[in-house]
């Protein structure tokens, strides 16, 4: 007699059996049929037949839905939305906004060309008349005159316990007198003690946390000179945070009173025959953590700086594009920002540097492995100015077949300068003309 835990042959092969029964389904799972037909399963979001029609409809004169603010815009693209996504058409006009347009995944917003102007409102601002702790859901205004329900606001103040500041964008959404909802919770404290802010700013084209969104063929108009700056780690022409698998096409980005376009954390973001110009101070701005963006044939002009990498963008592409008139640096990268390549542009008239590597704190914090090839680098700088500068610690980034030219004279211009601490990059096949100095090395030794 078998022991009472001991499994004989008999209760093994039937258990053997059931295993074989029990897995050869997932196996089947696991090797499909190619070609076998996709089809649209509840809850299954990574396999998606790919349908040859999805809802459209059109915005302005005689659309779908009429209206010349950014409201018609937004209804439209909330209609699409609850369609599982689709296409927003806006038809030839000036929509004035008076707060952004937010985007939600799977929608395509696509203009008429030059006559699709997005414009944004002038801003205005006061200051709170009490206080509003992080977990209250509205502000008390100072000066409520301006201010709308459905109005776009920024929040600004210094944190009373970081000493740092706190930026929040949130929309009125109900009012009695001076008292505003909001349609969130600030999460952090605004005291009188510490002025805060509330102005009419906003990115006026936006979205969060979303994927798969298209942006194409219209022009956005920040109003620059009626309106207060927007740093470009909150708001821009175009602002995208926490989102992947964006485009953006033939998108003139205009007079922004901050950055023109900007994505922050943002991943496989493809900016192709964009036209940003005359913002004041980005004009793309691949932000913290963007992994993989694609900036090509662009025009980027008459800007602070033309292309900003941030902290931590990686296996970036910048190609193709003219980067022009910008009153700092053509081309900016730094923190962490690593496996990057600059290639085939036409960098020109930059006011201070064509390409700066930036310093940043040291040892670990600066770009590496970056690829800087192909460029045309013309008359960068005032009488001192530099092409390419290489500060801080750089290390392991390779500069090669650029053409530096100096149309305006040598002056005391130079080529290239590598910093007094930076480590070994490569430096090959530069062709270097009209420029005091071709190379300065500032390295001991």
């Amino acid at each position: 007699m078998s022991a009472p835990n001991t499994l004989n042959r008999r209760g093994f092969l039937q258990l053997a059996a059931m295993a074989s029964a029990l897995t050869l389904p997932c196996a089947r799972a696991e090797e499909p049929q190619l070609g076998a037909p996709v089809k649209s399963t509840s809850g299954d979001g990574r396999r998606e037949p790919q349908w040859e029609e999805r809802v459209t409809v059109t915005v302005g004169k005689g659309g779908d839905f009429e209206g010349t603010t950014e409201r018609a815009i937004q209804a439209a693209a909330d209609y699409c939305t609850r369609l599982g996504g689709g296409t927003v058409k806006i038809l030839p006009g000036t929509y004035t906004c008076r707060n952004s347009i937010f985007v939600k995944s799977g929608l395509r917003i696509v203009g008429s060309g030059a006559e699709t102007v997005l414009f944004k409102a002038p801003s205005f601002s006061t200051t709170l008349a009490a206080d509003t702790d992080w977990f209250d859901q509205e502000i008390t205004l100072a000066d409520a005159r301006g201010f709308n329900v459905g109005d776009g606001v920024c929040l600004r103040t210094k944190n009373p316990h970081t000493g740092g500041m706190d930026v929040l964008r949130r929309t009125l959404i109900a009012r009695s007198g001076n008292r505003f909802k909001l349609d969130q919770a600030p999460r952090v404290n605004f005291w009188m003690d510490q002025t805060p802010e509330v102005a009419a700013l906003f990115p006026v084209i936006t979205a969060e946390f979303q994927s798969d969104i298209a942006i194409e063929n219209l022009a956005i108009d920040g109003n620059r000179e009626n309106n207060a700056n927007l740093n470009g780690n909150y708001g821009g022409g175009m602002w995208f945070q926490d989102c992947s698998d964006l485009s953006f096409r033939r998108v003139e980005a205009r007079n922004y009173n901050g950055d023109g376009i900007s994505w922050q954390i943002c991943h496989d973001v493809l900016v192709e025959h964009c036209h940003s110009h005359g913002n004041a101070d980005l004009g793309l701005h691949p932000g913290s953590g963007s992994q993989r963006p694609v900036m090509r044939n662009n025009r980027i002009e008459n800007n602070t700086i033309g292309i900003f990498f941030c902290w931590g963008v990686r296996e970036g592409m910048a190609e193709d594009n003219m980067i022009v008139g910008n009153s700092g640096e053509g081309v900016s990268i730094g923190h962490r920002d690593h496996y990057n390549i600059v290639r085939n542009n036409t960098i020109e008239g930059s006011g201070k540097v064509g390409v700066l590597f930036r310093p940043e704190r040291g040892e670990g914090f600066t770009a590496t492995g970056n690829v800087i090839e192909g460029n045309r680098i013309l008359d960068s700088g005032g009488d001192d100015g530099i092409a390419i500068d290489l500060q801080g610690v750089t290390e392991g980034n390779t500069i090669r077949q650029n053409t530096i030219e100096e149309r305006r004279g040598p002056a005391q211009r130079i080529g290239i300068r590598i910093g007094a601490e930076a480590g070994e990059n490569v430096l090959e096949a530069n062709m270097i003309a009209g420029v005091a100095t071709a190379m300065v090395d500032l390295r001991k030794g």
